[in-house]
């Protein structure tokens, strides 16, 4: 866990969305953050409605002992300057600034330790991914410990490489949702509804993920709900791979999409049966 409490220089879209992040995971409750923006998200004023300290006078930002820059790249030396001489000595800047050098950072900042996160935003639901880099060891436990809770973690031992990551982690997903997109598209254009081809594009990108999820952080398939077995190969071996048993096996050659569909109202049903239904009678009589 970072020191605390944790001022966050920024709650723009990513500081908000790691603000919704850590409430999700309940990585750290609102008592521990202090808010410092000027233009306050939905999130930052959340937040302050739950224990924040939004804004707070300058006598508060020296109780701060992480510090997550996560102004704009182009502000964030007239915010350093202005936070830097108010700041605890000891305190640990971990920057989302993109394209700032850590070594920037820690001039800025007095000479203080600086750890360089690039995450996508994806933090908001405890899935995203973040690339660290520092030179200091305690600086780069500071960026883990922000971030482990919300995303999949890499460290860069060469600073060098933070561009290429984020070329990998940060842009690739346009590309996949463009993909998606056009998935959709083919399906329209062969006849299919446009609700259909939207189910079954996004449901096979999401069969294909689960492997590769589960290959990297095992305890996901926890999380996992495996609609059908396919009469393909291909799908039965993903099946075996994975480990796991679908709700359904009719012998159909079925894509993961449509096994979605036929899976969906079973979990449906399931989910009413386990919040809505008291008895059998209650099944009996239709209210189910």
């Amino acid at each position: 866990m970072a020191a605390t409490p944790i001022l966050l220089l920024g709650a723009g879209r990513m500081g908000g969305a790691l603000i919704r992040g850590w409430s999700r995971v309940g990585a750290y409750a609102p008592a521990d953050l202090i808010i410092k923006d000027p233009h306050p998200s939905d999130e930052a004023r959340a937040a302050e409605a739950a224990g924040a300290r939004l804004n707070p006078g300058d006598e508060a930002l020296a109780e701060a002992r992480t510090l997550l820059l996560a102004v704009k790249p182009q502000t964030w030396r007239e915010a350093a300057a202005a936070i830097a001489p108010r700041l605890h000595a000891d305190a640990v800047i971990v920057s989302i600034a993109a394209g700032v050098r850590g070594a920037d950072i820690t001039q800025a900042f007095g000479g203080r330790r600086a750890a360089r996160v690039m995450p996508t935003t994806g933090v908001a639901i405890a899935k995203g991914v973040a690339s660290i880099f520092a030179e200091d060891a305690s600086a780069r436990a500071a960026a883990h410990a922000l971030f482990d809770p919300v995303a999949t973690t890499a460290d860069i031992e060469d600073e060098a490489q933070m561009d290429a990551a984020v070329g990998v982690s940060g842009s690739a997903p346009a590309y996949l949702y463009a993909f998606i997109e056009a998935l959709e598209a083919a399906g329209e254009r062969q006849g299919l509804a446009a609700e259909t081809a939207r189910t079954l594009a996004r449901a096979t990108i999401v069969s294909a993920a689960a492997l590769t999820a589960i290959r990297l952080r095992p305890e996901v398939r926890e999380y996992g709900i495996f609609c059908h077995r396919s009469a393909e190969l291909g799908h039965q071996r993903m099946l075996a791979a994975l480990e796991v048993e679908p709700l359904l096996d009719l012998g159909l050659r079925l894509g993961e999409g449509t096994g979605a569909l036929l899976a969906l109202p079973i979990v449906r049903a399931a989910s009413r049966l386990l919040g809505e239904v008291a008895s059998l009678e209650d099944v009996l009589s239709g209210r189910l």
